[in-house]
């Protein structure tokens, strides 16, 4: 049996699409989240759901019965010390549970990655690695949509904003890293192997402003702005501080090469190229 935590997120729940894809049967996969709010469609397709939170460790040992694979789908932006502790959490009923495989979706190049968020990445590949769990370390490159997020934006104040100066990123869509991840959990053997899982070419927003501009038919350009200018930026538009500090730890880290780094991994387990940045700017104007 296989369990996808963070099932009704974003990623979670387009890996269990892609397993029912690949033929596991329903009965097979199991979808743990933190609550049961989006649960309907996975009932509606045979899947189980299971609540499983994170925060609350002793929901998990039930989750978990009976799973041979669990996939740990990194919890999102917050302090540090309480994302450990919630990756730690899973870990320890993966152990209790002597699941056969762990997956984890840590960040591209985590060893060296600058990002601020690569901190909670390697300390729970470290984790990982001292509980002795047989385990497969799924690097996930930077989401596109981290950034075609804001094409809509762009389009219409023709600029698009950012911190990363030229910094190139080899960004994968989540729909591949999805993909991806429901490809590895099918195959045998995978404990002990880490993939670094980046898209096929890095781009930089001036690349990425062009794009939308030539798809949209209207002018964009990429604006580079100091850190501290578009932290402003940012709260004004009234985003989370956690977001905004995320935001602009990543642009900077960019600036400084942080996700200028092309693997084959991903090519290699998709069986096929990655899905381009363009391809990538069409599906967010689409809406």
């Amino acid at each position: 049996m296989i369990v996808v935590t963070g099932a009704t997120g974003q990623l979670g729940h387009q890996v269990i699409s892609h397993l029912l894809e690949r033929g596991v049967p329903a009965d097979r996969i199991v979808a743990a989240g933190r609550d049961s709010s989006g649960s309907a469609e996975f009932d509606a397709s045979g899947v189980e759901f299971r609540r499983a939170d994170y925060d609350l460790p002793e929901t998990l040992p039930a989750a978990f019965e009976g799973a041979d694979k669990v996939l740990l789908v990194s919890t999102p932006a917050g302090a540090d010390a309480k994302r450990i502790q919630q990756h730690q959490a899973v870990i320890d009923a993966a152990t209790e549970a002597g699941v056969s495989l762990l997956a984890y979706t840590s960040v591209t190049n985590a060893p060296t990655n600058t990002m601020g968020l690569a901190r909670v990445h390697r300390a729970t590949e470290q984790a990982i690695a001292a509980s002795g769990l047989p385990a497969v370390i799924l690097r996930n490159g930077w989401y596109a949509e981290n950034h075609t997020a804001a094409i809509g934006n762009a389009v219409q104040y023709g600029a698009l904003i950012g911190s990363a100066g030229n910094g190139r990123m080899a960004s994968a869509s989540r729909a591949d890293l999805a993909e991806a991840a429901a490809i590895i959990l099918t195959l045998d053997d995978q404990a002990g192997k880490i993939y670094d899982l980046t898209g096929d070419t890095a781009w930089t927003l001036s690349e990425l402003a062009a794009e939308v501009a030539a798809q949209s038919g209207v002018p964009v350009t990429y604006t580079d702005v100091p850190a501290e200018q578009y932290r402003g930026i940012l709260q004004q538009a009234g985003l989370p501080d956690h977001v905004v500090e995320l935001i602009v730890d990543a642009d900077v880290a960019i600036s400084q090469g942080a996700l200028d780094y092309v693997t084959n991994d991903l090519r290699s387990v998709l069986g096929r190229p990655t899905t381009p940045m363009a391809t990538s700017v069409t599906s967010a104007l689409k809406g």
